[in-house]
């Protein structure tokens, strides 16, 4: 069904991205979404990206270049240390290159752009299939294309290298703290953990920013899962909190996505369209409150 999608609506998706908005979220929650009058988180995003300017979106959803920002506002040192950055994979200096390592697309919207690497555990076949992935990655050029995410249009294809943060003892990933900020103030925590690189599947939690934990604020699907029970509180919470204040200052809203590995915080990235403005793991109430909190110039 997905590729049958694909064939119908891409070539709607560069000349008509509004057409295309309505149809993918017609088809997710049965209804059309208010775009120019938006109420709820999700339409308040879309309408966003179809209508505001998102120049800057573009600068800082490049996971090369919003690195330049997050030094700008001296946060220099929650940058995940950069390994190499490369053009063409044949360019890549393979043997130069740590045991450990975490490749990744500059222009990667979170849907499996990403790969950790083990030489050690690397096959000849798994180097072949690796270079292969590399190569499909930077023949991606308007990632968002299907879901009206004008962000990853302008970004040229990148592969970077980043050293591999430590995961927790206990879990299967990093646990991914992502802050909603609002015109500037963090509001809650989306908190992802034990993500399953097979199946897909991911913990949910939501945090508001003392901690109390609200899963009621969310709704299990085919591939989030709602613990009935909270992680702990991270040590760096207030710190974290203070990261999103700062970074998500110019925007009506954006999600400041952070990692705690051992006391330290790291930055991760900033989101502008979190599943391109179709979540469906939050329930209706919490879009609407969520929602509520953004003001929209001139909508």
């Amino acid at each position: 069904m997905r590729d049958f999608l694909r064939l119908i609506l891409s070539p709607l998706a560069a000349r008509v991205p509004g057409a295309v908005v309505l149809i993918r979220y017609f088809l997710r929650f049965g209804k059309i979404p208010h775009l120019r009058h938006p109420q709820n988180l999700n339409e308040k995003i879309l309408h966003l990206e179809l209508y505001t300017d998102t120049r800057l979106w573009t600068e800082l959803a490049d996971k090369y270049k919003v690195r330049e920002y997050i030094e700008a506002q001296g946060m220099g040192n929650l940058l995940v240390p950069l390994i190499g950055v490369w053009e063409r994979v044949e360019d890549i200096p393979w043997g130069e290159l740590p045991q450990k390592f975490i490749l990744k697309a500059n222009n990667g919207d979170g849907k499996g752009l990403g790969k950790q690497v083990d030489k050690e555990k690397m096959t000849e076949g798994d180097w072949q299939t690796l270079r292969k992935r590399l190569k499909g990655w930077l023949r991606r050029r308007h990632i968002g294309a299907m879901s009206g995410e004008p962000q990853y249009r302008g970004i040229k294809p990148l592969i970077l290298a980043e050293e591999l943060l430590p995961i927790p003892e206990g879990h299967t990933s990093l646990v991914d703290y992502k802050l909603w900020c609002f015109n500037g103030e963090p509001h809650s925590f989306l908190v992802c953990s034990n993500r399953q690189e097979k199946t897909g599947e991911v913990s949910l939690g939501c945090y508001d920013l003392s901690w109390n934990y609200l899963p009621r604020r969310l709704r299990a699907t085919s591939h989030h899962i709602i613990p009935a029970t909270p992680l702990p509180r991270p040590e760096c919470l207030e710190q974290m909190i203070e990261v999103g204040r700062k970074l998500s200052k110019p925007f009506p809203q954006v999600r400041v996505d952070l990692y705690e590995v051992n006391g330290k915080v790291y930055f991760g990235e900033l989101t502008f369209t979190s599943l391109g403005g179709m979540m469906n793991y939050y329930t209706s109430e919490a879009l609407l409150d969520m929602g509520k909190q953004i003001t929209i110039l001139n909508s």
